[in-house]
């Protein structure tokens, strides 16, 4: 009876060990396949990361080569324009007296249309940092950015009403190049559309919009119909006649891509009549 029941016992027990080794040897096999499809993963993920890489450096060097095409070509003609206005300006000068009031009144329209092709190139090359200058990321006193620009406008236009405010010590983590670009054309923007009034008012502060902190820019000019907001920052797209306010139609083209570069976000808020006001965010 004793001998049965070791048997029995022992039988049991290699039946155990079997059953726990087969669940091994399965536990075992899935381990393996997982570590398999691991490395497959891995590899795909390398392979992706080279293919990623390579595209990085294709784009960069591309990048470089419409950068340095873009100055080239911009360059070259400016001076093509430059020519046109001093050829223009020296017939003024040198043979005035042998042109009558038409032929000087010509002669003013070609420099006029060369100055103004001349602002319309840099507004494109300025399009074009926005997308494809490489970042350099500093500690930037956006007002004292602000108040440099205020007193180049103001140099420009001596005799215009104008009053600035502007809060102090408002700072952010972006390209400096880059940034000023976009303040001079919010600027720009805010001088343009304010130059039919009694005096200009332009603000620049923080405030919390849209539940985020924001900085603003405020004027008290035309304004604009809120239901066309969104066409604001579209290139070449007007919200009011060329003849009434001159421009080209890309300097808020301009500062959208240059604060979604540094990972914020623009927007505007207006009204006919009522001045505008522009709200933009940095990372």
């Amino acid at each position: 009876m004793k001998e049965e029941n070791m048997k029995k016992y022992q039988e049991q027990l290699e039946n155990l060990v079997l059953g726990r080794t087969y669940e091994l040897m399965e536990t075992n096999k899935k381990l393996q396949q997982e570590i398999m499809e691991r490395r497959r993963a891995e590899e795909t993920i390398k392979e992706l990361n080279d293919i990623l890489q390579r595209r990085v450096l294709e784009l960069d060097h591309t990048n470089k080569e419409l950068e340095s095409f873009n100055f080239s070509v911009s360059h070259d003609l400016r001076n093509y324009l430059r020519g046109i206005d001093g050829f223009s300006l020296a017939l003024l000068e040198d043979y005035s007296d042998q042109l009558d009031e038409r032929g000087k009144e010509y002669l003013h329209n070609i420099r006029q249309a060369a100055r103004c092709m001349e602002r319309y190139i840099q507004d494109l090359v300025n399009l074009s940092k926005g997308n494809l200058f490489q970042l350099f990321f500093e500690e930037i006193d956006l007002s004292n950015l602000v108040e440099e620009i205020a007193k180049e406008l103001q140099r420009l236009e001596p005799g215009r009403k104008a009053r600035f405010i502007i809060t102090p010590g408002l700072a952010a983590t972006g390209d400096k190049q880059l940034l000023r670009i976009a303040l001079e054309n919010l600027l720009d923007n805010a001088w343009k559309f304010t130059g039919k009034q009694p005096e200009t008012l332009i603000e620049f502060g923080i405030t919390r919009n849209r539940n985020v902190e924001a900085f603003f820019l405020r004027d008290n000019g035309a304004g604009f119909d809120m239901a066309y907001r969104e066409k604001l920052f579209q290139p070449f797209q007007r919200m009011h006649a060329l003849a009434e306010f001159p421009g080209t139609g890309i300097g808020l083209a301009t500062v959208q891509r240059i604060i979604r570069r540094h990972g914020g976000d623009i927007w505007a808020q207006g009204g006919v009549g009522k001045g505008a006001m522009f709200y933009f965010t940095l990372k």
